[in-house]
């Protein structure tokens, strides 16, 4: 189906902007025949931890990679708690799952991440870490999660691959715990062609060792295999194409601002509709990976919006809890806020790349819809 308003528009950025520069660094990375663990890797993890203000940055194959990296470079394992949320990715789960280690859930807070009034009542004397994720392009209140970790002597891994570039008091996420893994599949706001993360830290002992696991536990210089690792490296093409993207990335987020301003002011009004955060929120930077607003009669809503030609997004997180899935062991959790907004949630197209006439065009369907409902 052709949408009038689709969810992204991949190819109204790659031929307004992003073609001719993208053609030559592809065309120049296969002359050179520089595929792994190359120069262009190692200039995007350089540029990125510049713009991250982090002393080291690991390209990895995927985000999800980023965070099962993270959590065993960490020494997180079996017998060990880390606690996380179920409103996010089922790879936020997972990376714990996979080290061995069992994850503890906590509830969301009104926007959306994890609600740090519920985390010090879940710590047990096996907890190890806290995994707080970074949803929709909203950082998670780092100070009160900053200042339990040091009271009880935990470790922070972020999950920050929908928050590239959102602030806390000024700070970049993916820069507060010992661990920040983002994601640059295709489908987030700063993508590659591909799937593709990284990990940043500032800790060198925890650099060595991710840069070992991402290349089957292989320490290049001695020679020597450390350990059982992964074959999950960033790869030079896409590398290439994320140092290209990295020069308009600011712009874009810009202009995601500007569409959730606009977002903002048309639906403020609706009352059957719950809105997110305001882009000027405090101590908040949010960059909006997402638009997400939790409505009634949501599914109704979507069904109306898509005979409108407006494609939205209620992925299998926002839908279900991760925890109503038995095949993955989770156990019998009730979270009120996660089950609540599973119920309402639903992403609005936005992007870089979308019009004003556009958002207006799904503001002003979401208003005839309530006034025909009610």
């Amino acid at each position: 189906m052709k949408y009038r308003v689709p969810f992204v528009d991949f190819a109204t950025l790659y031929n307004a902007e992003l073609r001719k520069e993208i053609l030559a660094v592809v065309d120049d990375v296969l002359q050179r025949g520089d595929f792994v663990l190359r120069s262009d890797l190692q200039r995007f993890e350089e540029d990125m931890g510049k713009y991250l203000g982090m002393k080291y940055v690991v390209g990895v194959g995927s985000g999800t990679d980023a965070l099962n990296i993270a959590v065993r470079a960490a020494g997180i394992g079996p017998g060990d708690e880390v606690i996380t949320v179920a409103f996010t990715c089922v790879a936020s789960i997972s990376a714990i799952s996979n080290n061995g280690a069992k994850p503890v859930l906590v509830d969301v807070a009104e926007d959306y991440n994890m609600d740090a009034a519920q985390v010090e009542r879940r710590i047990t004397p096996h907890t190890r870490a806290i995994l707080p994720v970074h949803l929709n392009g909203r950082a998670c209140d780092m100070a009160k999660l900053m200042a339990i970790a040091r009271k009880h002597k935990l470790m922070i891994i972020e999950d920050a691959a929908q928050s590239p570039g959102a602030c806390f008091d000024g700070k970049k996420v993916g820069t507060f715990g010992e661990l920040g893994c983002f994601s640059v599949y295709p489908m987030k706001m700063f993508g590659c062609t591909g799937d593709g993360g990284f990990i940043a830290t500032n800790d060198e002992a925890l650099d060595k060792k991710m840069r070992a696991l991402r290349d089957l536990g292989q320490d290049r210089e001695s020679g020597a295999i450390l350990f059982h690792g992964y074959s999950s490296r960033l790869d030079n093409i896409q590398a290439a194409i994320l140092t290209v993207k990295s020069r308009y990335f600011d712009r874009w987020i810009a202009r995601r601002r500007e569409a959730a301003a606009l977002y903002h002011r048309l639906l403020s009004d609706c009352k059957p509709v719950k809105l997110p955060p305001p882009p000027e929120d405090g101590r908040y930077f949010d960059v909006y990976q997402n638009y997400v607003i939790r409505a009634q009669r949501r599914d109704k809503l979507v069904d109306y919006l898509t005979k409108k030609g407006i494609e939205t997004l209620t992925s299998w997180y926002l839908s279900r809890p991760l925890y109503r899935h038995k095949g993955l062991g989770l156990g019998r959790v009730k979270l009120p806020n996660t089950e609540q907004f599973a119920r309402e949630a639903i992403s609005l197209p936005l992007n870089a790349e979308i019009r004003d006439e556009q958002i207006k065009y799904v503001a002003e369907a979401i208003h005839d819809f309530y006034r025909a409902e009610y």
